[in-house]
């Protein structure tokens, strides 16, 4: 009897495993290659004194995927179409322009990323030509081959990456984590708020949140769940695949990645602004000896493709969902905008610059068209009229306050971009910026002026 019942809890839990998926797709680009570079380069700045922010991430990234969750489950469709439907056209399309925007800046600089990254094991493992050594080269292999997949094969082949690469990830640098020396004083003091050294700590800050509070997380999560069929009676499953992929595992290997950066890369003298992955692997010198460079090397690699796939994504979801067609490669237009993100994202291997500092760049641009997100789903999740329970108070709270951080952080990072507005990357930040406090400004005007003429 006792091995029956063994038998059957291990079914059990087995069958809970299986179920989970759509929280661990946007688990697998939170925990991506733009997170770890973020956290690289905070540890290796200002070694512990963001540990504030990093933990911030884990909780606020949490609570947004819970929010989005539930507009999800209670609304039983798209985000795009609840909002058309009961916000209007015109807000549907601010919302598809805001999160291809961030999405599509995300895709160019991972593919960067993975090109560069391929080409340097080519470099260390000194085979092949010097052509294998280009990225280009490989940005334009590595499109193909994300266009052959994921229009091929759809979100199951994302899915089932993401579960596996994301784990892998995590327990390298949870190892790591256990054998660097850290100063338990110094990363107490870090859990202090403060943003240190004026524009580049607020543009750090700025990325680490990025990474978890993105508006791609957003928006992508009722269109995941959909794709899985659950429904408001999942509502159990959901929560605990949201906590499991977003506090836990999230939460381990941002704190994993960033304490063993903050410990390993300043001591080892580590230029954060000239920061490559060469120069990155040392964070596992401590754990992996002389192999640290293969496997960060191949970790980073496993990230950046695993966040490709579900990035990729995205901006069709969204459009397909704009435009009504089906959400599924069964149709021809969807096949085709899958396709076409992962082929034009090879541009991003012919982009300039240190893929580490880019990294950082595109969260905290991401993060500055965030908050309107967030109030389109607060929004929508106290209108009685779009959803059959609505917000609870501590809902709200953790809704409002994931707001405020969200603009605070983004608010400071605009503020830095401002002192060189001239530049052309500065100015477009800034002018998204505005586009994005008007729609704010908007949203809560026409919000106002519902629940006035409702009473």
């Amino acid at each position: 009897m006792a091995t029956e019942r063994q038998s059957v809890g291990v079914g059990r839990i087995g069958t809970a495993l299986e179920r989970l998926g759509p929280a661990w797709l946007a688990g697998a680009i939170a925990a991506g290659p733009a997170t770890m570079g973020s956290l690289l380069v905070a540890g290796a700045s200002f070694e512990y004194a963001l540990l504030w922010v990093v933990v911030l991430s884990a909780v606020l990234g949490t609570v947004g995927q819970y929010l989005a969750m539930r507009l999800g489950l209670l609304t039983e469709a798209g985000i795009v179409s609840v909002v058309e439907r009961h916000l209007g056209s015109f807000w549907a399309w601010v919302l598809v322009v805001d999160a291809v925007l961030a999405a599509g800046l995300a895709q160019l600089i991972i593919m960067k990323t993975l090109a560069s990254v391929s080409a340097t094991m080519v470099a260390e493992a000194g085979v092949g030509s010097a052509a294998l050594t280009d990225p280009r080269l490989w940005g334009i292999t590595w499109a193909v081959i994300l266009a052959l997949g994921l229009a091929g094969g759809g979100y199951r082949v994302a899915e089932l990456g993401a579960k596996l690469l994301v784990s892998i990830v995590v327990a390298a640098f949870v190892a790591s984590a256990f054998v660097v020396p850290i100063d338990p004083a110094a990363a107490a003091r870090g859990l202090v708020p403060a943003i240190p050294a004026g524009v580049d700590g607020a543009l750090v800050a700025a990325g680490i949140l990025g990474g978890a509070v993105h508006i791609t997380l957003l928006t992508m999560q009722s269109y995941t769940m959909r794709a899985r069929g659950w429904t408001a009676r999942d509502a159990d499953v959901a929560a605990v695949d949201v906590v499991s992929s977003m506090l836990v595992a999230f939460g381990v290997f941002s704190l994993g990645v960033f304490l063993v950066a903050a410990s390993v890369l300043p001591a080892a003298g580590v230029d954060p602004a000239t920061i490559d992955g060469v120069g990155a692997a040392q964070t596992l010198g401590p754990v992996a000896g002389g192999y640290a460079t293969w496997i960060f090397l191949a970790g980073l690699l496993g990230a950046a493709v695993s966040t490709l796939g579900g990035n990729t994504i995205v901006p069709p979801y969204l459009l397909a969902d704009k435009l009504g067609w089906d959400r599924s490669t069964d149709d021809g237009r969807y096949r085709a905008a899958v396709a076409a993100v992962a082929l034009v994202s090879a541009a991003g291997a012919f982009l300039g610059g240190s893929f580490f500092q880019l990294l950082v760049l595109t969260l905290a641009f991401g993060l500055v068209g965030t908050p309107f997100a967030i109030a389109v789903i607060l929004v929508l999740l106290n209108d009685p009229g779009v959803v059959p329970e609505t917000n609870s108070l501590p809902a709200n709270v953790g809704g409002l306050a994931l707001f405020a951080v969200t603009v605070v952080l983004a608010g400071e990072f605009v503020r830095g971009e401002l002192e060189t507005v001239t530049d052309p990357v500065s100015a477009f930040v800034v002018l998204f910026a505005a586009a994005m406090a008007l729609a704010l400004v908007g949203l809560a005007g026409k919000y106002v002026r519902d629940r006035v003429g409702a009473n």
